[in-house]
């Protein structure tokens, strides 16, 4: 056997015995409908009064009526947000909450409003957002029965793994990604472009769609009316496959070719800067 084969084998060993500690860990884990994690761009194209703009939006969202209601016809809906740029500080990021009733809602929504912004501003990491918040579901102390990322983000990826490779890792998890980009281009080929990146680039999985803000100003309105789509209640929830049969299907695939499983970092906690060309 050549060197090339032992090693292939050693990581394909370890990438199996990865996923498989995913599903039999002794931890017990809380059955929800929905686990949604928040993803927020705060590269240095984000300023100041645009980060508060969004983390304003996604508190407003929160305390409306419509959306505590909808939580309510929900069996519990699992939430988490980070900020992300070329990396993932995870001092910035508001821990999973379980929302199940207004007064949980109200208080998660309280600490997305008050908190702190990261304040690394560097490049923009899509594809390491993506496998963050993969680990954090993956991770978490729930059992959803839909797994969501939502991304939001005024730019396209220019550093760190491809979109297109996290998104690799998430749909071997059933994890839908959904997008919100926020078009700050008076171009009108430029806001093409950005939305057409996040179609082609960002979002997958069965039912996964964008939700396009208009600049900052518009987030607000955008972000609403995101979540009251992907927390709505739908007759599929009911026939959807648990998240822990989703995992040991997963991690039977041995013969998933090595290439497509180098770099899942299960234990990672930060994407580091690598650099890269293009809009920051």
């Amino acid at each position: 056997m050549s060197l090339v084969q032992s090693a292939s084998k050693a990581a394909l060993a370890v990438w199996a015995t990865v996923a498989l500690l995913h599903i039999e860990g002794a931890r017990a884990e809380t059955p929800v409908s929905i686990e949604l994690v928040f993803a927020i761009d705060t590269s240095i194209s984000v300023d100041g009064s645009e980060y508060h703009l969004m983390m304003k939006g996604i508190a407003n969202a929160f305390q409306t009526p419509d959306i505590i209601d909808l939580i309510g016809h929900q069996n519990g809906v699992a939430v988490a947000l980070f900020q992300w740029n070329s990396q993932v500080n995870e001092q910035y990021m508001i821990p999973w909450h379980l929302l199940n009733d207004p007064a949980s809602v109200l208080s998660f929504a309280a600490k997305v409003e008050k908190a702190e912004r990261d304040p690394n501003r560097t490049f923009t990491a899509i594809g390491g957002a993506i496998d963050f918040a993969v680990r954090l579901i993956t991770e978490n102390a729930f059992d959803g029965r839909q797994l969501k990322i939502d991304v939001s983000g005024d730019g396209v990826n220019n550093t760190g793994v491809p979109p297109s490779i996290a998104r690799q890792k998430a749909d071997g998890f059933g994890i839908v990604i959904n997008g919100l980009p926020i078009v700050t281009y008076t171009n009108p080929a430029e806001k093409t472009d950005l939305v057409t990146y996040y179609r082609e680039e960002v979002i997958h999985g069965p039912g996964a769609f964008i939700e396009i803000a208009n600049e900052f100003d518009d987030f607000s309105r955008a972000f609403l009316r995101k979540l009251q789509r992907e927390i709505t209640p739908v007759v599929s929830q009911e026939n959807a496959a648990p998240r822990a049969l989703i995992q040991k299907t997963h991690a039977r695939q041995i013969n998933v070719p090595i290439e497509s499983t180098i770099g899942f970092r299960a234990c990672a906690h930060v994407v580091h800067p690598c650099g890269g060309p293009g809009r920051r």
